[in-house]
């Protein structure tokens, strides 16, 4: 369980740290392009948590 925080805090800060990165290059996202990525997230998790019901 620990391991498994600690990768997530991995991968959040390497994901923000992307998003940085692509911003200083590129500007801002805007507030649509957030919402279409929360969206998009969103409906990943729904498959992934859908898939998993039966793993738990």
């Amino acid at each position: 369980m620990i391991a498994s925080a600690a990768e997530r805090e991995m991968r959040r800060r390497i994901g923000l740290a992307a998003v940085a990165e692509w911003e200083a290059e590129h500007g801002a996202f805007t507030p649509e392009e957030v919402a279409a990525a929360r969206a998009e997230m969103a409906a990943a998790d729904s498959e992934f948590f859908q898939g998993n019901e039966s793993v738990a």
